[in-house]
């Protein structure tokens, strides 16, 4: 039999091609001389009124063909000069709100989208846009969430304090149980502004075709069907009539699924109106100060426990910085709000957050989406728990956690999904023996006194989530086996490094009993598979690896049926292994016991063919039963299935991570000594490829945690808008070595018993590391809380000196 593929460490078919240097992105598109360039004029204001764009200068440039401000788009095409569209519409949200895709009467932030040029290449289109000249009324801006709060003054006229929405979620009575608990604490906690930065920042390039009425467009998108509709939409064009392409993607984590972004809609606009191919390339600056921020949060926790520090009431309130619009509503601060209890059961739980309007650049899900945030709040406030009762961190963590026997586990809240925040299964306990063991907990106190002997200050953090994974509302999935044998899969949601190509095979391979090599996959393209939702939210294997396999299953049923009846014998006695239907048990070489599943697929042919058993070939004939249509009505022509996936609710991935850090007493430099890592996604489809996703997200959460941040200042000016000011880590800097273990508890909830995993690196790292270098800061004194994230050596050095002169 064919060796199943499913939990396999199976090497990544994708990686030769890029090592080769093979990639094809949206920038390699349409290179030629033909193809007409754009670029974007950006507001220098962080808010201001638009009094007067004079575009004169640029009118009879050389090689300029378009330039468009607000004022053209109606009669362009009247939908682009709606705003653009509200993704995730919530009750509470009542005061929604999105930019236009080109600023009408007013700017909100520094970056807007202010007028658009389309020139013979893309130096005669930034010659252009510096030669429009643009009268504003500069107003005051609103930067960062105590301006907000304060509402002295507003970044929308018809929006009052600021607020977008307030959302308020109550189980049982936290404020009562909190005031008659035997203890107390109350803690304020800061997370401030980063945003995600992948190697290839948003492009689109999009061509008219007149003779068939019909627009091709390429886009860095993780959402292409997203991108089809709203083009659809704004262009007034029938679906059909548009094709949405991604091809590949160099990262996205979660800036590109704002779709539609302002020149996904100009570009294929301008392709239409010019009658030539148009491209746009965004520049590292433009990424910075155009796209999208996420993870600015304000958190004021009160907390009610007993003396094992088991938790008897507690009480947030978050305040949400969602910048200036709010194109994908308020999925960010309701992850917080409902994944901050993570594998613990508070009893009672009430939960309000604010969702503030800022003259800064928009919010929108950034890997971890929220989570980050929420991890942040609940660990800091087990470590201050642990650290006013005297107690050991691990223990207290152990005494609030939801029990293996407890599950499916209802909060009563309810999450970003709209349904019940019940998580399906787990078993924490286990996943914290295992992570004590691979980091050395309980060892760790010797080895800390012995540095500190030393004169070296040491601390070891850990922290806990869970992270709901697979949220709806479906995705599907085409499986065709052409006649060569080889099998060809589509699904909708798009790919940027996640292994797609490879995880999808292997459900393939497993399901159709084919080889591995010879199942190709093929996503982000609306011409195989039009309808989907995206990729996100942890979401590509639970949604799409679930689709693939019931539209593989589909197409095996079909296959045996078919072999079944060219070799008359019953489905139930075939096999199908490396491509080959034969009856069990029957030797290979037997006349009549088996067929390959390229002659199945002929004879899936309505022109009707015969399977000659001699020549094992395909033979057309016309022949059949005067009485009856050629094809039967319950079949239907090609060898293929298709299916989709809809789940009832999320499915709930966990883990537990803990890291050693050092603080130099000099300089207060941040060295990571050891960090581990415990997962549970679920059945494992391809475990070298969940470590890889671990450990990017590690990556990106020791930069979260340690060096990024977004550094406007109060006139809403961002300082640090470039790779020079902005901080990332080095691979210098990144964990050498990430000791992994996994747990694997299936979600009973779709038919692979698998959970996300795409977040889970990054979740837990503000709260990890603040624990383990407010641990090795209390080595040399009383100590001090780490209640701001991200930390750096200068305000680590910053705060000793503030605790020693206090």
């Amino acid at each position: 039999m064919t060796t199943k593929l499913m939990g396999q460490k199976v090497q990544r078919v994708e990686d030769q091609r890029f090592l080769r240097g093979h990639g094809r992105y949206v920038d390699d598109v349409a290179v030629d001389a033909q193809t007409l360039h754009a670029a974007v004029l950006r507001s220098p204001h962080a808010h201001a009124r638009i009094v007067d764009i004079d575009v004169s200068a640029v009118l009879d440039l050389e090689g300029v063909h378009a330039v468009w401000t607000y004022e053209d788009l109606a009669e362009l095409s009247p939908p682009m000069a709606e705003p653009l569209p509200l993704l995730i519409p919530h009750p509470a949200l009542t005061h929604g709100r999105t930019q236009y895709a080109l600023a009408k009467d007013e700017v909100n932030y520094m970056g807007e989208a202010v007028a658009f040029v389309v020139a013979e290449d893309r130096y005669v289109a930034e010659d252009a846009v510096g030669l429009i000249r643009v009268e504003y009324a500069v107003l005051p801006p609103v930067v960062g969430i105590p301006a907000a709060r304060a509402a002295e003054r507003l970044v929308h006229d018809d929006v009052p304090a600021n607020l977008g929405a307030r959302l308020e979620q109550n189980v049982g009575d936290a404020p009562a149980a909190i005031a008659s608990a035997p203890h107390r604490l109350a803690l304020d906690l800061t997370v401030e502004r980063s945003a995600c930065m992948p190697m290839e920042g948003r492009g689109t390039v999009a061509r008219w075709d007149p003779d068939l009425n019909r627009l091709q467009a390429w886009t860095s998108t993780q959402t292409s069907t997203g991108v089809r509709a709203a083009l659809a939409v704004k262009m007034g064009l029938d679906l059909g009539q548009v094709d949405v392409i991604t091809p590949d993607v160099g990262g996205g984590f979660g800036v590109k699924i704002n779709h539609p972004w302002p020149e996904e809609l100009l570009v294929p606009l301008a392709a239409r109106v010019l009658g030539r191919t148009v491209k746009f390339t965004e520049d590292r600056r433009e990424h910075f100060i155009s796209t999208a921020h996420e993870r600015g949060q304000e958190q004021h926790i009160e907390v009610g426990f007993d003396d094992d520090g088991r938790l008897l009431g507690l009480d947030v309130m978050l305040w949400h910085d969602h910048g200036a619009y709010t194109p994908y509503g308020l999925i960010v601060p309701i992850i917080t709000s409902t994944q901050l209890l993570g594998p613990y059961k508070p009893q009672n739980y009430r939960v309000v957050f604010e969702s503030l309007y800022t003259n800064t650049v928009m919010v929108t899900p950034y890997r971890g989406a929220g989570r980050p945030q929420a991890c942040y709040a609940m660990e800091r406030t087990m470590d201050a728990i642990a650290s006013y009762l005297g107690k050991d961190r691990a223990e207290v963590r152990a005494a609030n956690f939801i029990q293996p026997d407890e599950f499916p586990y209802d909060h009563g809240l309810i999450f970003q999904d709209g349904r019940e925040l019940e998580y399906d299964s787990g078993d924490y306990p286990a996943s914290l023996e295992k992570l004590k063991t691979l980091v050395g907990w309980d060892e760790f106190p010797a080895f800390q006194a012995e540095m500190a002997a030393q004169g070296r200050r040491v601390g070891i953090g850990l922290a806990c989530y869970v992270e709901g994974t697979g949220v709806g509302p479906y995705e599907g999935a085409h499986v065709h086996i052409e006649t060569s044998g080889k099998v060809k899969v589509a699904t909708g949601l798009t790919t940027q490094g996640q292994g797609h190509a490879t995880v999808f095979a292997q459900l393939v391979a497993d399901e159709l009993g084919v080889r591995f090599e010879d199942v190709e996959v093929v996503t982000g393209d609306t011409r195989r598979m039009p309808y989907a939702v995206g990729t996100f939210a942890s979401r590509a294997a639970v949604m799409s690896g679930s689709a693939i396999h019931l539209a593989a299953k589909r197409a095996k049923e079909k296959v045996l049926k078919i072999a079944a009846d060219a070799l008359e014998v019953d489905e139930k006695d075939l096999q199908i292994v490396d491509g080959v239907v034969s009856v069990v048990g029957a030797p290979p070489d037997s006349v009549g016991a088996s067929i390959d599943l390229g002659t199945v697929s002929v004879l899936s042919n309505p022109l009707r063919y015969a399977f000659d058993e001699a020549s094992k070939r395909a033979t057309q004939f016309q022949v059949g039963d005067p009485g009856k249509p050629p094809v039967p009505e319950d079949e239907e022509p090609g060898l293929e299935g298709k299916d989709f996936y809809s789940p009832e609710r999320a499915t709930f991935a966990s883990g537990m991570h803990a890291v050693i850090v050092e603080t130099d007493p000099e300089t207060a430099e941040i060295t990571i000594l050891k960090y581990a890592v415990v997962h549970d996604c679920g059945n494992l489809i391809n475990p070298m490829i969940v470590e890889g996703q671990i450990h990017g997200g590690v990556a990106q959460g020791v930069g979260g945690a340690l060096y990024e941040r977004m550094a406007y200042d109060e006139s809403g000016q961002l300082l640090n808008a470039s790779f020079m000011d902005f901080l990332m880590p080095y691979v210098t800097e990144v964990p050498d070595g990430i000791d992994i273990d996994h747990l694997e508890t299936p979600s009973p909830l779709n038919p692979l018993g698998i959970k996300g995993a795409g977040e889970a690196g990054v979740i837990p790292s503000a709260a990890v590391f603040a624990a383990a270098i407010e641990d090795a800061e209390r080595t040399a004194s009383p100590g001090f809380a780490i209640t701001a994230m991200p930390i750096s050596p200068s305000e680590l050095f910053a705060l000793r000196r503030s605790k020693e002169s206090s």
